[in-house]
């Protein structure tokens, strides 16, 4: 088992030996919410997911200061988040419509690094460890049109190439037959075009239902709600373990943003409701959260793996 630490949470990757025939879809992934948020970029101008009102009101340069205090949901690089044991990535992403060219940005209110480049990242680690495997969904465009997704979609493949896993029946994804195939990357697309490419997984085989609540009782119960009905959909299926503030929300805690007005005094009962979880067939698969490297959330995550090796074993001995 190989530990990281990474900046006081401890995290182990789990999956090289003792889950290889186990469905991916029954075991249990950590993922972060606005995976590339970790860095925004006041300079540009305010991207095109934001209402006409905050395009005007972002003219004023203390806008975009408050407005990257409640854009940036992750601190740590996608290769920290990697090291640190982060397998499913939520990537939203944007042309600039005032750019000339198709190049493609992430994008959460404030334009992030080209994807290019967080793509070649993410590469990097996947070289250097060539029996971990990743979910990249591509959940939320933006200003963009065919040729746009064209660009994006060549430039994945360019990224990946031969680790790219064609879309399959969920059932037969395991780690053994990621590992036989030479496959690390399944790419999720939520746009019509993935039906003329082999390797992009439709966006229907991994639903992500969002709470959309600052109530942190609302979300558990949202969270429960909907884990009760993913066993009738056949896929993979991500919970998101996130508070999402309104505008009321933000007009009364402006400098403070999102990390100090939710997540800090939220994080607990949420982590609590993960260590009462486990995965398998009706559990958990992927659950996504601000700030992975808060409080042991990762290590927590991970961890309740065991609980497939437990009843194995029990199922085995009795």
């Amino acid at each position: 088992m190989t530990f990281f630490s990474l900046q006081g949470t401890w995290a182990y990757v789990f999956w090289r030996s003792r889950f290889p025939k186990i469905k991916y879809s029954w075991l249990l992934f950590l993922g972060s919410h606005d995976s590339f948020s970790y860095w925004v970029d006041e300079k540009s101008p305010v991207g095109p997911d934001q209402a006409t009102a905050i395009k005007r009101l972002a003219r004023i340069s203390l806008v975009k200061k408050i407005m990257k205090k409640w854009s940036v949901t992750q601190n740590l690089t996608f290769k920290e988040q990697l090291e640190g044991g982060i397998r499913y990535f939520d990537l939203r992403v944007s042309s600039k419509p005032e750019e000339l060219g198709q190049e493609i940005y992430f994008i959460h209110g404030l334009f992030g690094i080209k994807v290019w480049d967080g793509l070649k990242e993410i590469n990097t680690f996947l070289e250097q460890h060539p029996k971990e495997v990743v979910f990249l969904d591509f959940n939320h465009f933006y200003a963009m049109d065919d040729s746009h997704h064209f660009f994006l979609i060549s430039r994945i493949r360019s990224a990946f190439g031969s680790k790219l896993c064609s879309a399959e029946c969920v059932e037969y994804v395991t780690l053994q037959y990621m590992w036989e195939k030479k496959h690390q990357v399944l790419i999720f697309y939520h746009y019509p075009l993935y039906r003329e490419y082999a390797f992009l997984w439709p966006g229907y085989k991994m639903p992500a239902p969002w709470a959309n609540t600052t109530n942190v009782h609302e979300l558990l119960q949202f969270l429960e709600t909907t884990l009760e009905e993913r066993s009738r959909y056949g896929t993979f299926h991500v919970s998101q373990a996130i508070l999402t503030p309104r505008v009321n929300t933000i007009a009364r805690h402006l400098i403070r943003g999102l990390k100090n007005t939710l997540v800090h005094r939220n994080l607990p009962m949420i982590l609590n409701w993960v260590k009462a979880q486990k995965p398998g067939v009706r559990g958990v698969n992927i659950i996504t959260s601000d700030f992975v490297e808060l409080d042991d959330f990762a290590a927590t995550v991970i961890a309740l793996n065991d609980l497939l090796l437990e009843e194995d074993e029990t199922a085995t001995t009795s």
